[in-house]
């Protein structure tokens, strides 16, 4: 994929300017009648908002827990999805020789934090049914990949005809890894050094539970109102 600099073309105004752009994309790989879009929350859902309401397909979240190094958060040697589903970086934990006891730890501190998510996000309201449909996960970028393997691992257990991974930017070595474990992957923007997600974006603020849930709409029946489908 070709890449430019991030003062051009290819840097996005914000999430949602990312979305409008994969929305474009997403419309011509699914049937919206067959197909569910889940953000990762939170950063996803001003992304998977734009495509939902765009392609005319429902949209729901699907929860997933980065597991952070103890000293280095934003390092994952993991993650955990709803269903119990665990994936592990197995290049960072050899790297770094983790304790079983540390790791235990961490597990079980974002194994309650993805409880609390369930019910603030959810409440009473059941997930979007998946079965044996085409499921759209967005993110707003992807950098090692681990919450994007579980939240895959999860619609595997939950039983989606295809999944896809829509997202605007991503490492070209996690693509490739994504593509093995997904039916489709679309990103925008494979640059060769992808330093911070919110490097490629001119604003990147962080999305709040209230912002979050406002993406989600009337919670009550499982997402946005499709608005008509984009052309094919």
């Amino acid at each position: 994929m070709s890449w430019a600099s991030p003062s051009g073309p290819h840097r996005f105004m914000d999430r949602r300017d990312a979305g409008r752009q994969l929305a474009e994309r997403i419309a011509k790989r699914i049937d919206p009648s067959q197909s569910v879009i889940l953000a990762l929350p939170r950063g996803g859902l001003p992304v998977a908002h734009e495509i939902a309401s765009r392609v005319g397909a429902p949209l729901d979240v699907l929860l997933v827990r980065k597991l952070g190094v103890p000293w280095q958060p934003e390092l994952a040697f993991g993650a955990v999805a709803s269903g119990d589903v665990i994936v592990h970086n197995e290049e960072v934990l050899r790297e770094l020789d983790l304790a079983p006891q540390e790791i235990d730890q961490v597990v079980e501190r974002e194994r309650a934090e993805l409880a609390r998510r369930e019910r603030l996000y959810r409440g009473a309201r059941p997930s979007l049914e998946v079965r044996g449909k085409t499921a759209v996960v967005v993110d707003d970028g992807i950098a090692t990949g681990s919450t994007m393997r579980a939240a895959l691992r999860a619609l595997e257990q939950r039983g989606a005809a295809r999944v896809v991974v829509a997202c605007p930017v991503a490492a070209p070595e996690t693509v490739e890894i994504l593509m093995r474990e997904a039916d489709d992957v679309v990103c925008l923007l494979e640059p060769p050094y992808l330093a911070a997600i919110g490097f490629w974006y001119d604003d990147f603020s962080p999305v709040s539970d209230d912002e979050a849930l406002s993406f989600l709409g009337d919670t009550t029946s499982g997402g946005v109102e499709p608005q008509p489908a984009l052309g094919g």
